[in-house]
This record gives C-alpha cells, structure tokens and sequence, in this order.
C-alpha cells in the first residue's frame, strides 16, 4: 500500500508574486494572459493540468457559433436574438461586447493561424443555425486552435511576461480583510503535493463550466458532455471569495449521442442539410437553435410514444457526409468514428440515435455563471471571470475569447500586492486541501462523488418541484460530513477531492436558486412542477446569489436593465433589487397515512412559494423610512437606533427593523427579538422567532431574554410559543415547572418542542406523564425522549439496567400503543435505556409483528437484553424478509458478539442478499 503523502507545514508555502494572476489555461484565461502582457502586466498563469493541453477547446472546435461578420449579420441581430433565446433575462451590455468585438477577435485568431472556412472568393462561409441571422463560421482545421494558441504563450516577448505554472491547482482566492478586493490565491501542486500562495494585483476566473455536477447516464463519472476537468471550480472559488453568481438555476442541458457523451452536433450538420427527426421520420422542431424552449421539445419528443428521436443524415449527398465525417471523427470528437464503426453504423445507412445530456452549469452555452459587467469584472474589486465561467449568456468560444481580452486589459493596470496575506484564508485554504491525507483509508473520492451526483440526478435534474429540490439540500447538507471523511494518499487524489469540495458547492447554488424562482423559464433548463407558468410580474429579474458574512447562502431579485437594443415581447424598466435573503427548503411530509390532516410546522413567514425569504415583503413599497432603516445595516448601529423601527406603525418596516437588527445585533437583541414575539402582525413574530432561532448560538443567556421568551409562551401564536421553548432550551434559561405547562398546549409542535426542553432538564416523570397524548407524533417524540433520560439516568450501569423506574414503566405503555411507529419508537428507545424482565420477552414476542418498523425497534431492544434469550431471537430474525429488519438484528448481534453463538450468527449474516446486511455483518466480525 502506497505511504501517504507528508502534509506540508502552512509555513512551508511556495510564494509567487505576480501583477495579474489567470486560473484555468483554456480559452478564455489563455488569451486574458496574452491581452494581460501585452498591455504591459507580469502574468502567472496556473493551470491544474498542461496549459497545451487543458480546457474545453484542447480536442479542437469544429466551429464558432456566434461569429457577426459584418455584411452577413448586424451586432444588434445577434444581441436580440440572444435575448429571445434567454426569455429575456440578459444583461445586453455584455452581450454586445461579444456582438461587436467578435469579428475582430476573428481576424486576430487568423493573425495567429488559426483557420476560417472560406468561399472561393475569399469571403467568410458563414452559415445559419440560429432562428434569424447567420453566425456558425465552420473551422475546418480547428483541431489545432490550441496548438496555435500554445505557441503566441511561447513568443518570445510573451515567455517575458507571462510564467506558466502547469500541475497548480489553486482552491481558493485571497481577498483583503480591509476592503475585499482579490489579493491572490491559494493551492498546491498536483504532482507534488507542495503548498502554493501567490499575491497579485488582480486576480482572473477562467476555469470554465461546471461539467461535472449532474451523472450521466452511462454513469461514468467524467464521461460528461462538457469537459470532465471542469468540476466547478471557479464557480465555487468566486463564491467563497464573495463574488456574485447569477442564473445558476438555468441548467445546462444538450442533445447529445445515445451511449456516447458526445455532442449531437447539429450546429455542424444542420447547414449541410441534417435535422432532428422522430421515430416516424417526422421534424419536430421549428428551429434547430439549442435553447432551452428547444430543449423542452426535445425531452418531450423523447419522452413520448414518437420517440426515440435521430439526427437524420442518411438521405445526404456523398461529399456531405464525407464533409461531416471529415470534421466530427477529427476535430470535435476523434473517438466518434469508433463508437459508430464498433455498432456497424454508417451516416449514409444509419441517423444518429439522440438523448439528453446531464446538467451542469455553464455561461458559455446557458448563463449560469458569476456576474461580470461588460469588462468582465466580478462585485469582487479586482476579481474578474471570463469564458463559460461568467454569466454572459450563450457566449460560446468567441465570447471567451473577447472576455479574455477584456478581464486581460483591465486587470492589466494593478501591480502585486504587497501587503499582509490573511492568514485565516491561508489555514482555511490549506484544511481543505490536505485535510484527506489524515484519513487515508477513508471512502475513496470516486464513492463519495458518484453519491454525490446521484443526488443531483434524483432531485435537482429538471422537471423540478420544491419538495425534490427540498430533499436535495437536506442530502447536500448531509454529504458535507462524507466529504470531510474521503481519504488521499497522493497529490492527484487531493486534486480529485477539492473538486468534490467545489461540485457539492455548485450543486446547493443550483438547488437553491433553482428553489428561490417560484415559476417556470428557460423551456427544460429551469422547469418547475409547482410553479409551471412564467411569470413576468415577479420574476422577470436575474436571480444573483451571494456568500453573506455568516456564511449563508443569501439571494436577491435584480430587475433587468433596459435594453440597448429592443425586443418584440420585453420591456425591462429596471429598478430597485429586491433582497430575499436566505432560502430555506420545504417541509417535506414522509409520515404516512393520517386520519386527520398534519399541522404545518412553520418557524417563520411561509408564502404561497416554495420559498421563505427573510426581510422585507417582496412585493411591499419601498418607502423613505425602509430606506432609512436598511442603510443602518451599512455601519453597526446600536440598539437605541432600531428600536424606533420596531415599534413602527407599519409591519412592513417592523419585519424589516427585525432583520437589520439579526444582521447587525448589538447589544440588547435578545431581549428585543422576544419583545417582537409580541408584535401584532403575524409576520414580524414570525422574523422575530426565525432570528431568534438563527442567532440562538451567539445571544447571551441573560435574565431580561428569559423573561421575554417566557412571556411568550402564553401568546396566541403557535410559531412564537414552539421558537420560545426552543431558545429556552438552546440557551439553559428553563427549567421543568416552566416547560411543563406547554404538554398540555393545543398546537402538536408545541407540544414536541416542550418534550425536548424537558429532556434537555432531565424532567423525567413530566415526560412520561405525557406518554398519553392524543397525537401520534408526541406520543413518538416521548417515545424517544423517555430513552434519552433513562439513559442518562443509568450512567455506568450495567446494559439490563436497573428495576423498571418511570420510563421504563412509560415505555412498557408505549409498546402496547395502538400505532404501529409509536410501538416501533418505544422498543428502539429501550434499546438506549435497557430492556430488563419482562421487557425483554415482550421485545422476542415483538419480532414476529406485522409492521416491520416495530420489528426492527424490538431487535435494537434486545441490543442490551440477556444474550441468552436474545441471540436465539436475533438470529431467526436475520431471516426477516425486510432488509432493515435483518439490518438491526445485526447491528443488536454486534452488541453480543463477545458470545459464540452471536458469532455465528453473524456469519451466516455475510451472505445476505443485502450490501448493507452483509457489510455490517462483516464488519461486526
């Protein structure tokens, strides 16, 4: 076995200084570094590979797709169609710059050799793809644009200014605690493992798409439509560095070959004549232009009984298809002829089976990316993204080139930094790099990233729907802890992991954003179940995300800005941003049948959205004193300058006064938070509960909050009651004779907030007092409860416990409820309090019960029974026909393992037809 790699000291880092620092050596970063060096500027450019061969345009390009060569199309076309294609959520100044600086860029490309088609006249062969205008410029040699590109890097003027530091991958971006501008990076060497810091001037994003979010159907992890190295990390370095993502839930999704993760390439066969049929034979689509409209009609055709859908090619002449054969088999993808040969399919006999490729995020070909203006700087000072990182929508390689060149001239005026490197960001930076090399032996990053993007598949790929996309946040959340546990022993498994690190950061950017847009847009790229319309009223805005202070993902609404050129069918006007704050996921009910419906439980203000955004009301008036009172949050504002806010005779102002002091807090919130439980709108109790819920951790215990959340446990609002017992809890400002009176409360999540504050004051006997509450899910709740208390009742007692006290004799009653998952919490809690006589019997007798929930409650039961009546009971159990059943058998036959006949029960378990059965089983030996 490989001898992990040392973990170099934070003080052993490698550090370069530079004026303009360019991550990521494709496209848009290759000519951000020439632009940058020509305009003057020392340049480092780092590259996680090999800057000859890196990037999305390494394999070649088979042709450009938005080229406006004058006479053949106008600046102004391209920019409106552009817009249609983006149901009008465009930033047209950037898109203009692509417009009218393409054709340049063109002939500079041509300076450096690369090659144009051409008609025999000289002119370019421009072709049309899109709905209105000609803009596909084939490339019949563009296998070699890197190469040419490669070689300008090597002039020597350029080798004078620019250092290429390939196998550097950095992770995170320095910023300046004084005033947040980009400073450097931080990263480390991926074949040696070494530690790098670099200072600069300014600091370029050219890392690309995020390729790797969703899991293609073959299931490969990098056989993705987009490139396989693009893992996202742009998207999450700018994001952690404080920068401004925009659009990231308008997915990137593309036809692609059936069993192959190629592109259908319709843009090259179109203008020779191919076209997208369905199984009859039939055209499908009006246009061939891949928006996401198109998309949406295409999954449909695929989806429905006219399915599955071809690229039809085979009713063309011979020179075209020899034409095509020419470009795609060399220059787009040369693995392509053999995935055709291998099947015996010929273009001239055979179409091309089409599907759908997995999501990713992506500027260049969608617009998801980070918010750049039209010279490529980020809301980051000296931050800049370009290519299919930035939001510059359907921007495609031309665009990468001429952002490049603008993020390359602009930053080209800062000189390195000299200043202090935050030291914080360099020990947070250096954690995350070699934080695997302490575990080993911990899951693989291939397991842990497969999960990953299964997740993504499941519930963020569209259609999508709240609840989904609900799930797919608890599960993100959840992976942190898997991520923190993947093990590396050598510097390209570290690479490997970080980028782990960076997808899970893309995949909640797109859960959350795609959660925040309460409608349907973009055809397939952003639809929802729940919200199926579109809806210009509230949403004709870009959705902008950002990292707050805390280290919230927050969201804000920004109204597009008025168009440079106009569009039959949009009219922005502009305006104020709308803040939304933070987004949290739905409720999500997984209990089953009821007889009666089940009370929602909401901690704060719950819209008719999926969504519960903090602060004030999206669709109130922004009036002189909301202004007055937002602008506070600029400077740290002492309690006596809020107060007058929340007591305002408009709700509006008073939720507000309620966030601006959550976001500022200073001294006194506490108790000023409880006073606003009190409040006469629904809504400011209910900002005031989800702030005091939010900032519980950092609150002082003091006497004046206690009094204040006590009083509030006699309101009229539930939402307020259930947020007081919680912070009394948190907090160690109760006691039992103060929880005790909320058992008897009306509201269900009262009730089961008080349960958990008395278990927090170990008021044992007032919990199982309670075990007869006529609800299911308290009766559930005590259930659990009663086994934490008696467990830490029992302290070093042995596992059968002491003579039945209080809980045991309140979990004897559970066990005999009438409700199956009650019967089923009650025996798995005896499980952590012991299950003495006649307890233990009752657990064998529970085994053979028809709900197997309570089956698998009674084997964890006999966990700390007598192994004597156990063991018996627990191995005719390892041939329950549930899964989860056998499962807790044997985790309750690990507890016994010390005896012979447990062992061999165990044994017989290694063989079980479940991976999880036999895993446990196996480990258990």
């Amino acid at each position: 076995m490989n001898t992990p790699l040392e973990i170099p000291a934070l003080t052993d880092a490698e550090e370069i200084s530079c004026d303009v620092l360019v991550v990521g050596g494709g496209t848009a970063g290759t000519k951000a570094a020439l632009t940058a060096a020509e305009h003057g500027a020392n340049v480092l450019l780092l590259e996680k590979a090999h800057v000859r061969h890196s990037g999305a345009l390494a394999m070649g390009m088979d042709g450009v797709n938005n080229a406006v060569i004058p006479g053949r199309a106008e600046p102004d076309d391209y920019v409106a169609e552009i817009t249609r294609a983006n149901d009008g959520i465009v930033d047209q100044s950037t898109i203009r710059q692509t417009a009218t600086r393409g054709f340049g860029m063109v002939q500079r490309l041509e300076s450096y050799g690369v090659k144009f088609e051409k008609d025999e006249h000289g002119e370019y062969a421009v072709r049309q793809v899109h709905r209105s205008g000609s803009y596909v410029l084939p490339m019949p040699e563009g296998k070699d644009v890197k190469k040419v590109l490669y070689r300008q890097l090597r002039r020597r003027e350029m080798r004078e200014r620019i250092r290429i530091e390939n196998r550097v991958m950095p992770v995170r971006v320095l910023t300046s605690p004084e005033d947040g501008r980009a400073v450097g990076a931080v990263g480390f060497n991926t074949r040696t493992g070494a530690f790098v810091v670099i200072r600069a001037g300014a600091v370029i994003l050219a890392t690309g798409a995020c390729g790797r979010l969703g899991l293609p159907a073959s299931g490969y992890l990098y056989g993705t439509y987009e490139n396989p190295t693009n893992a996202g990390d742009g998207y999450a370095m700018a994001y952690h560095a404080g920068a401004e993502l925009t659009g990231i839930e308008c997915f990137q999704i593309n036809p692609l070959i059936k069993d192959y993760n190629g592109p259908a390439c319709a843009y090259v066969a179109n203008p020779f004549g191919g076209y997208q049929v369905n199984r009859h034979g039939e055209r499908f689509v009006d246009s061939d232009y891949w928006s996401g409209q198109m998309m949406a009609e295409f999954a449909a055709e695929v989806a429905s009984d006219r399915g599955p859908v071809y690229l039809k090619l085979s009713h063309l002449p011979e020179e075209s298809v020899s034409a095509l054969e020419s470009i795609l088999h060399s220059t787009e993808r040369p693995t392509r002829g053999t995935f055709h040969s291998g099947r015996g399919h010929d273009y001239r006999t055979h179409d091309v089976e089409m599907h759908i490729s997995e999501i990713g995020l992506c500027g260049g070909h969608s617009a998801s990316g980070v918010r750049v203006d039209d010279h490529a700087r980020t809301t980051v000072p000296r931050l800049y993204a370009a290519g299919d990182l930035a939001c510059v929508p359907h921007n495609y390689m031309i665009g990468a080139f001429v952002f490049g060149d603008l993020a390359g001239a602009d930053a080209a005026r800062y000189q390195a930094y000299e200043g202090e490197l935050p030291q914080n960001q360099l020990c947070e930076a250096h954690e995350l790099i070699y934080r695997p090399l302490r575990n080993p032996d911990g899951p693989p990053q291939t397991q842990v990233e497969y999960k990953l993007r299964r997740f993504v598949n499941d519930y963020v790929a569209p259609p999508k729907s709240g609840a989904r996309l609900s799930l797919a946040l608890e599960a993100f959340e959840r992976m942190r802890a898997d991520i923190a546990s993947m093990g590396a022993r050598t510097p390209h498994e570290l690479m490997r992991c970080a980028e782990v690190s960076f997808i899970r950061d893309c995949a909640e950017m797109a859960a959350r954003a795609s959660l925040a847009r309460t409608e349907s847009r973009w055809g397939l790229y952003h639809d929802r179940l729940d919200h199926p319309e579109r809806d210009d009223a509230s949403w004709f805005h870009h959705l902008d995300l950002h990292k707050s202070p805390s280290g919230a993902m927050e969201f804000t609404a920004r109204p597009v800005a008025p168009y440079l050129v106009p569009v039959d069918g949009f009219t922005p006007v502009g305006g104020p941003s709308r803040h939304l704050g933070e987004v949290h996921p739905q409720e999500v009910a997984t209990a089953g049948a009821r007889e009666a419906a089940p009370v929602v439980m909401r901690h704060e203000p719950s819209p008719s959205s999926a969504t519960t955004h903090r602060g004030a009301a999206a669709d109130a008036p922004t009036t002189p004193r909301l202004l007055e009172l937002l602008s506070l949050t600029e400077g740290e504002p002492e309690l006596s300058a809020i107060a007058t806010y929340l007591t305002d005779a408009e709700p509006t102002v008073r939720r507000t006064a309620v966030t601006v002091l959550t976001e500022t807090v200073p001294p006194g919130t506490g108790p000023a938070l409880a006073a606003a439980l009190a409040d006469t709108d629904a809504g400011v109790r209910a900002a005031a509960a989800g702030s005091l819920r939010e900032l519980v951790e950092t609150l002082p215990a003091e006497p004046a909050l206690r009094d204040g959340l006590a009083a509030a446990l006699s309101g009229a609002d539930p939402v307020v009651r259930a947020a007081a017992l919680d912070v009394l809890r948190a907090l160690r400002l109760g006691d039992a004779e103060l929880f005790t009176d909320s058992l008897s409360d009306s509201s269900i999540v009262v009730r089961i907030a008080a349960v958990r504050a008395l278990v927090s004051v170990n008021a044992t006997e007032e919990v199982a007092r309670a075990a007869v509450d006529p609800s299911r899910e308290v009766r559930v709740t005590i259930a659990k409860a009663l086994g934490t208390t008696a467990a830490g009742q029992l302290g070093d007692t042995a596992p059968t416990g002491p003579e039945p006290g209080t809980a045991h004799s309140a979990l004897a009653e559970l066990i005999n409820d009438p409700d199956a998952l009650v019967r089923a919490a009650a025996y798995e809690a005896l499980g952590t309090a012991g299950c003495p006589d006649p307890l233990d019997a009752l657990a064998v007798a529970a085994l053979s019960d028809s709900a197997w929930q309570v089956r698998a409650g009674s084997a964890t039961a006999l966990s700390v029974a007598d192994h004597g009546l156990a063991v018996p009971a627990l191995a005719k159990a390892l041939a329950d026909p549930n899964a989860d059943v056998r499962k807790a058998a044997v985790l309750a036959l690990t507890r016994h393992r010390a005896t012979e006949d447990a062992r061999a029960a165990l044994a017989t378990a290694t063989a079980d037809p479940d991976a999880d059965v036999r895993a446990y089983a196996a480990r258990a030996l």
